[in-house]
């Protein structure tokens, strides 16, 4: 199937490893130029020219840390220099660490909503104009199942990442009627560094091995399995494509069936 985006540039956060990996990696097969960011310069430059080699496009490696208030408008103008402008943002950023809900501090607050909520708004707002200017935009947001169904040891991730949807939510509608559309992926649990970090903590802080950690997580996910990351990036190119044109405003849910509740 042919999604109507060769030629198209876009900026993908997280890119190093994981999800964001996936995503560049089928946005390139699709035919997108691509600037990838992450903080791991030298990884990012070895993953920039084997997308470039392997797909044709041009990849080009923008380290940044969004912990820095400074980054994202130097991310956004790195970015526009390297391509001739963005087309595609794909918003996605690490998690903040396993914390006690009831044992929450400022700074943990701060650190959470920097770098989920504060950058990617920042980071979107100042590419959003060239988009509506163009007539044509994406941006898609990856978040966590958790915004619907949240996680007790992940209250920071759990509220940063929620209120970085409702400003997606809000925003969606004011952009929809110049071709931009804004939606959201909310990934269950797949098989990435994130998770196996996530599973090495609970296995430490409970004392059980990692195997019955992974037993507990698997025995709550219909589907049986964690999922690929190359799954959940199908999808994500797919709110990329020409043919989501008419998909905004939305944030939908690739777990494997672990969330509970209705829509």
């Amino acid at each position: 199937m042919d999604l109507g985006i060769r030629g198209r540039r876009a900026l993908i956060g997280g890119a190093s490893g994981g999800l964001g990996r996936a995503v560049a990696e089928r946005l390139a097969a699709e035919g997108c130029d691509v600037a990838i960011s992450a903080r791991r310069a030298g990884l990012l430059g070895d993953i920039a020219a084997e997308l470039s080699t392997r797909h044709g496009i041009r990849a080009v490696p923008l380290p940044a840390d969004l912990a820095d208030p400074a980054a994202p408008a130097a991310l956004a103008a790195a970015a526009i220099d390297a391509l001739g402008g963005i087309d595609i943002l794909v918003l996605n950023a690490g998690g903040p660490p396993p914390s006690d809900p009831t044992l929450t501090d400022a700074a943990g607050w701060a650190a959470a909503f920097q770098i989920l909520a504060i950058a990617p708004i920042e980071l979107a707002t100042a590419l959003l104009p060239g988009m509506r200017e163009r007539g044509w935009g994406r941006v898609v947001a990856i978040g966590s199942y958790a915004i619907r169904q949240p996680i007790e040891e992940l209250v920071y991730s759990n509220a940063g990442r929620s209120a970085l949807v409702a400003w997606l939510k809000t925003v969606a509608r004011v952009v929809a009627p110049d071709g931009v559309t804004v939606n959201g992926a909310l990934p269950g649990r797949h098989a990435t560094p994130r998770i196996e970090q996530l599973d090495r903590a609970a296995a430490e802080r409970t004392g059980r091995t990692i195997e019955e950690i992974r037993a507990a997580h698997l025995a709550s996910i219909p589907a049986g399995r964690y999922g690929r990351p190359d799954e959940f990036a199908a999808y994500v190119a797919w709110l990329c494509s020409e043919l989501a044109a008419y998909q905004t405003g939305t944030f939908t849910l690739i777990d494997g069936g672990i969330v509970i509740g209705l829509p």
